[in-house]
């Protein structure tokens, strides 16, 4: 693949922190920034959104009896409306 030369200004902590953290991955600067652009672009984010789905999926028996199960609350009438979420006076 074709690669692009960026130039980025950062801090001189920033720039620290992005060397030490390359070297400490064993990886140049330029790769530890390209993963961290793929991470936060890429199926990183998507991967745990859908295994924290799953989870919750998983577990959502335990969390409803813990905490009281059924569906989730409703907010509280708003002025003028019955519990119903209905207008009073209209039935």
């Amino acid at each position: 693949m074709a690669k692009t030369q960026l130039n980025v200004r950062v801090d001189e902590g920033t720039a620290r922190a992005a060397r030490e953290r390359a070297l400490a991955r064993g990886m140049s600067v330029n790769r530890y920034i390209e993963e961290l652009v793929r991470q936060d672009t890429g199926e990183v984010g998507h991967t745990f959104v859908e295994a924290a789905a799953d989870f919750m999926k998983q577990y959502e028996s335990v969390f409803a009896e813990e905490f009281g199960g059924g569906a989730p609350a409703r907010a509280k009438p708003g002025v003028g409306e019955d519990r119903e979420g209905t207008r009073e006076g209209r039935h």
